[in-house]
């Protein structure tokens, strides 16, 4: 006897010095990636556009109008509107400074196509300059330059750089934030909540760490993707990607730390606790990995290549979220020990088992005995609660927005738009572009001009000194140097330039634009009807679109995972659309919140898209947390029980994960666009509801209330307790 209990501690050593070796090889690897990945948050913007046409599909008019209309200019550029206001007349002075801007923004390095002349408006008060930007590379910095040159003009003009290259460069300005402030609003966020959750210094940092190592080695992966033209990303793609890993890394950590704790109590040894951990926890975290994963690639089937893109984007963060989860973090946990809970270390308690886990959280004891007594009431009442505002979601306004809306709190570009309409036509410099075969010039022209939104036609003309030649109505009073130059032709095309009459990024102009389409069929039906109106039209159009497409694909998928994995038909089902009740719900909150409290004019198609891939993916992934550790307990002591012990197990853990992912999706509110804005409250709100209402009383209670017949047909729905024996058999499992 001696010898052997000797003996014992002498074999495991070795044991345990491989284990730290791995451990530590491992965390190792991980830094490796980290220091690999993280040089690329920097340069992620060298692969990615904001340009709206970018994304469209490739048969849109729009993209066919944005490919071909090279063919007609030198450079594909984008139009500047530098526009001058005054409160009275421009005198020769002020003219003469307008006269002269175009060589003092070249002095100034400004890379540009040549400039339209002055051009002033009727009453005299204003004037523009239409400068095409040709280096789509640098357009905010010229911009910008622009700007600051445009700031010494006279006493008494007002001046504003707006039109397409104007808002562009505003987009730009507001995506600058991504990189840096997003980033450090959502961790500084995290680690405040971590730190109150565990009352640990030291954990949270370590919590942090596996997010920052999954979210380096994504960003890695994302930019080759990008690079390689696999994916086109955009400002947006880029906070959600940030957002998204940072969120769900700090979910499955948590997840796994709460079952670590758990096996530290049951295990005096640290790496067979860390055993335990792991495989009480990989499951949850692959299923329910896997089922955001598959939620997002049904992205794919989008016809934006923005929101075609989120989806593998989105689903490689979540990969490499799941990875650093499962590798890193229990291997740096296992490495500290229980030290990395200080000063609330967990100890050894080898009645732990006995104790069950109302030892260690008699709140969620306290709820989960209040949900067992009245299960009925209570998701009665929740049933109801939530169909009120299902109802109230039917007034959700998604049709799109202004492109001057589009960043809050305004920006110079919405402001010069608003003075360059109440001077000039709306859509000056920003005209609907057509391209048609030059026979059809004539009946086109005809046709276009009975539209009650356009203001002129032209003709684009490399031999006019103003680069187009008026035609139709406009033609009238043209010089005759102008007048007697000859268009542009390719292939035997011809490109027209629409002047409407009301702001490009309005519903009256968008209205033209889809009657000027209706028209052109009849007389030329080869013409394409593009332009920064068309495209946004087309956007909207092909966004709505996926919206009916996607949204029921992915409750198919996910329905048939569940399915899968709680081996049943019912209680998927009825987790589905209670997860749906709650998206909706939380729809309709937020029609009332952007209606009433913020004063919202509208929102884009695909915020409620979004909304719903990320609220119903990762609501499923609370309800697989919940749902697969019910199941693990109803095989033991049946379905009532189980439920209850169930709901005690993942209620600290699912509620804290949906505070952590709340307040990373908060944190995109950072950025000053109504869309991130929008999905920030929709999905930060939805998540806190699904994470606290939903999980924590509505699934319980009804699950309560149904019995084991809510895992039909499966053979724990016709037992009501699995003996330990059956459990090992693989047919019950």
């Amino acid at each position: 006897m001696p010898s052997s209990s000797t003996s014992a501690p002498t074999q495991q050593r070795p044991k345990n010095w491989l284990r730290v070796l791995l451990a530590a090889a491992l965390v190792i690897v991980w830094i490796g990636v980290a220091g690999t990945g993280g040089p690329y948050f920097g340069k992620i913007s060298e692969v990615s556009t904001n340009s709206s046409t970018d994304f469209l599909p490739a048969s849109s008019d729009s993209t066919k109008v944005a490919q071909q209309i090279t063919d007609f200019y030198d450079s594909d550029s984008a139009p500047a509107i530098i526009l001058f206001e005054s409160d009275q007349k421009l005198s020769k002075e002020q003219n003469a400074y307008l006269q002269s801007l175009p060589e003092k923004f070249k002095d100034a390095g400004v890379a540009f196509d040549q400039a339209s002349p002055v051009i002033p408006s009727e009453d005299g008060k204003a004037a523009q300059i239409v400068i095409p930007l040709s280096d789509p590379e640098a357009l905010a910095d010229n911009v910008e330059t622009i700007r600051s040159e445009i700031e010494n003009a006279p006493e008494g003009l007002e001046g504003y750089v707006t039109g397409p290259a104007g808002f562009a460069s505003d987009l730009t300005q507001a995506f600058a934030g991504i990189d840096g402030i997003l980033l450090l609003v959502a961790l500084a966020v995290v680690f405040v909540i971590l730190l109150i959750v565990y009352r640990s210094p030291i954990l949270p940092l370590i919590v942090l760490m596996s997010s920052m190592v999954a979210l380096s080695g994504a960003i890695f992966v994302v930019w080759h993707m990008a690079d390689a033209g696999w994916v086109k990303i955009n400002g947006q793609v880029q906070g959600i990607l940030l957002i998204l890993v940072v969120g769900a890394a700090t979910d499955y950590a948590l997840l796994y730390v709460a079952r670590y704790r758990e096996a530290l109590i049951a295990h005096q040894n640290r790496f067979a606790a860390t055993k335990a951990a792991w495989r009480g926890s990989i499951e949850p975290i692959a299923a329910s990995g896997g089922t955001v994963i598959a939620g997002l690639l049904c992205l794919l089937f989008s016809e934006l290549a923005s929101n075609k893109a989120l989806g593998p984007v989105a689903a490689t963060g979540i990969v490499l979220a799941m990875l650093a989860s499962l590798t890193f973090l229990p291997a740096a946990l296992a490495l500290c020990g229980r030290a990395v809970f200080w000063p609330a270390r967990p100890r050894f308690d080898c009645h732990a088992v006995e104790h069950g886990v109302e030892h260690d959280s008699k709140l969620w004891t306290k709820i989960a005995d209040f949900v067992a007594a009245k299960p009925r009431p209570i998701w009665i009442v929740c049933f109801v609660g939530l169909a009120i505002f299902v109802v109230v979601s039917t007034g959700f306004k998604a049709e799109g927005v202004r492109q001057s809306d589009l960043v809050l709190g305004g920006s110079q570009a919405s402001t010069g738009q608003e003075v360059l309409a109440e001077h000039f036509p709306g859509g000056s410099g920003t005209p609907a572009n057509v391209i048609l075969p030059a026979a059809d010039e004539a009946k086109a022209v005809d046709a276009i001009e009975q539209l009650a939104g356009v203001s002129s036609v032209a003709v684009v003309s490399q031999d006019s000194p103003s680069g187009t030649i008026p035609v139709g109505e406009s033609a009238k009073n043209v010089p005759p140097m102008i007048a007697n130059a000859q268009p542009t032709e390719s292939n035997g095309r011809i490109l027209m330039q629409v002047t409407l009459s009301d702001p490009a990024d309005s519903q009256a102009a968008t209205d033209t634009v889809v009657q000027m389409r209706e028209k052109l069929k009849s007389v030329s039906p080869d013409a394409l009807v593009g332009g920064d109106t068309a495209s946004d039209h087309d956007t909207i159009v092909s966004a709505q679109r996926d919206r009916a497409v996607i949204i029921p694909i992915v409750l198919v998928v996910i329905t048939l995972i569940l399915m899968l994995l709680l081996r049943s038909i019912v209680a998927p089902i009825l987790l589905v659309v209670i997860t749906l009740m709650s998206y909706l719900a939380t729809l309709g909150i937020a029609t009332l919140v952007f209606d009433h409290l913020f004063k919202f004019p509208g929102a884009d198609p695909s915020v409620p898209l979004y909304g719903f891939v990320f609220l119903v993916a990762l609501g499923i992934d609370y309800t697989i947390f919940l749902m697969t550790r019910v199941r693990e307990e109803s095989l033991k002591i049946g379905t009532r029980p189980g439920m209850r012990r169930g709901l005690i197990a993942t209620g600290g853990v699912i509620t804290s994960a949906g505070i952590v992912l709340a307040a990373t999706f908060a944190a995109l509110a950072v950025i000053p666009l109504m869309f991130m804005v929008q999905l920030a409250f929709i999905v930060a709100f939805g998540v806190l509801l699904d994470a606290t209402l939903v999980r924590a009383f509505f699934v319980p209670a009804l699950v309560e209330d149904i019995g084991r017949k809510v895992w039909w047909p499966s053979r724990l729905s016709k037992e009501e307790r699995v003996s330990p024996n059956e459990f090992d058999r693989p047919e019950v499992r």
